[in-house]
């Protein structure tokens, strides 16, 4: 059985604080945007995970997908052996959440093919296990997430009227780093308004409200990163923002809208149009 685990954009990203657990709180809205990996699992004598593709920078035996099957493997002692093997397309290590899908996607298509039965609340628990943005990726809905990103409230939000336009420079950012160069800076004002406030106003409205606080960091030390933003909007971008933790920045234009983007060979750049 073949399944395609598409990847994220972030719509705001505000870290309300750090847990006593070492997570940190934060405010979020994924929305699911359609640059896919393959994903393909048979029935096999003995589990192998092959992979094809953009090069991941993991060894084979710590690949999110393995990890996923091993979970369902120590809940399932029963589960058959299967060969598994992922093309990768999605750029990893760009705040796309790429390694989350494979992950997730593989729950649910383990569930499927073996037949398992698992509710969605079930799919859900176990891709927590995995990892933050895991359980999004069940749902695969935009959603706005709060808690370390877990905590998961389906949103009514339909940009099918516009294209988005991804870039991703082929810089890979440390999350962790990232974390730690907000420390101190998480002060919000009296104003502040939730993302879920914000992306229900006009889109044109974004650009001076929807935030992402990694964008200060990130752009600080990778001024290129903030270069992409500005080429963006130069070339008439309503709304562009960097997602995650970068390095991935995006722009939504008006459908009609030519967009004439001029960037280094080495760089990623996808329009979609729904």
């Amino acid at each position: 059985m073949v399944n395609f685990p598409n990847c994220k954009i972030n719509l705001g990203l505000n870290i309300i604080g750090k847990r006593a657990d070492g997570y940190h709180d934060l405010e979020t809205l994924f929305y699911p945007i359609a640059i896919k990996d393959v994903l393909e699992i048979i029935e096999a004598d003995k589990t192998e995970f092959t992979i094809s593709g953009n090069e991941i920078d993991v060894p084979i035996k710590e690949n999110i997908c393995i990890q996923a099957y091993q979970l369902l493997k120590n809940r399932f002692p029963d589960l058959p052996a299967a060969k598994i093997h992922l093309h990768k397309i999605i750029p990893s290590g760009a705040g796309l959440g790429g390694g989350s899908a494979d992950a997730s996607f593989t729950l649910k298509l383990l569930n499927e093919k073996f037949q398992l039965n698992l509710t969605i609340q079930q799919l859900i628990e176990y891709a927590l296990e995995l990892g933050s943005d895991c359980p999004f990726f069940i749902l695969n809905k935009p959603c706005l997430a709060t808690g370390r990103g877990e905590q998961l409230e389906e949103i009514d939000l339909d940009l099918s009227d516009y294209k988005i336009v991804i870039v991703n420079p082929g810089i890979h950012i440390n999350t962790a780093w990232a974390f730690t160069e907000l420390s101190g800076r998480l002060q919000r004002s009296d104003h502040y308004k939730t993302i879920k406030h914000i992306i229900q106003q006009p889109i044109e409205t974004w650009k001076t409200e929807l935030k992402n606080d990694f964008e200060v960091p990130v752009f600080n030390k990778y001024p290129e990163i903030k270069s992409i933003k500005e080429t963006l909007y130069n070339n008439g971008a309503i709304y562009a923002a960097m997602s995650g933790s970068g390095s991935t920045v995006f722009g939504i234009f008006k459908k009609k809208t030519e967009v004439l983007l001029s960037f280094p060979k080495n760089y990623f750049v996808k329009e979609l149009v729904s």
